[in-house]
């Protein structure tokens, strides 16, 4: 299955380090990222679970739940937090999908169907492809992905900024332009007329082109 941006996120059951989950229950009415990770005990993922330790209240701020994944056995995932902690200095404080039967990265196309049955004997370069981040809106539909190297660690403040941009282009006819952080002007869209925007923001908008209108960031 080919996962595109406004596909349905996959549902599963799956066994984590908080309990067994329904995934789109565990979402509830909220949005979700998850991130997942090809090995246990692998280095730069170690690196990236700490740091999102760190940056889950910003998370919990934005009404998004966080979740990890690995291939291998939840008991393995108890024992890598550990070390993760000690070397990073943040507890693991989220949930991570022990994947042992690889059915969760087969249905977020991260392995080929080809890849087996079971992670038991495969190493981190078999599961290469599994270094993806998916950000999944309220209505359980992909809004973003990022996929990576396993030699290149993730900026999760990237996805931290992606998702505040997915939220507030959700609530308002609006985009995003180029390293926009919040607080800072939008686009509006041409799918919005003049007319239309005239409406929604009566204080006016700076018209670069025709096709390019900048206003202040929409509040609320």
């Amino acid at each position: 299955m080919s996962l595109r941006i406004n596909s349905e996120a996959p549902n599963f059951m799956a066994q984590t380090t908080q309990g067994m989950i329904s995934f789109h229950d565990w979402i509830g009415d909220g949005w979700a990222v998850l991130f997942s990770h090809p090995k246990d005990f692998t280095p730069v993922c170690t690196t990236e679970l700490g740091y999102m330790a760190g940056l889950k209240p910003e998370f919990d701020r934005r009404g998004a739940k966080i979740i990890g994944l690995s291939v291998d056995p939840v008991d393995d995932h108890a024992r890598w937090a550990a070390d993760i902690e000690e070397t990073q200095g943040h507890a693991v404080n989220y949930p991570m999908i022990g994947d042992t039967d690889l059915k969760v990265a087969r249905l977020y196309d991260m392995l080929p169907e080809g890849a087996g049955e079971t992670s038991e004997g495969r190493t981190a370069a078999d599961n290469a492809t599994v270094r993806a981040v998916f950000v999944i809106g309220p209505d359980k539909k992909i809004k973003a992905m990022l996929i990576y190297p396993m030699t290149s660690g993730r900026n999760f403040d990237e996805v931290l900024r992606l998702l505040d941009s997915c939220q507030l282009t959700a609530r308002h006819a609006v985009a995003t332009p180029v390293n926009w952080r919040p607080g800072q002007d939008v686009i509006i869209p041409t799918s919005v007329t003049d007319e239309q925007a005239r409406q929604k923001y009566p204080d006016g908008w700076k018209t670069l082109k025709p096709y390019l209108r900048v206003v202040a960031q929409p509040q609320g």
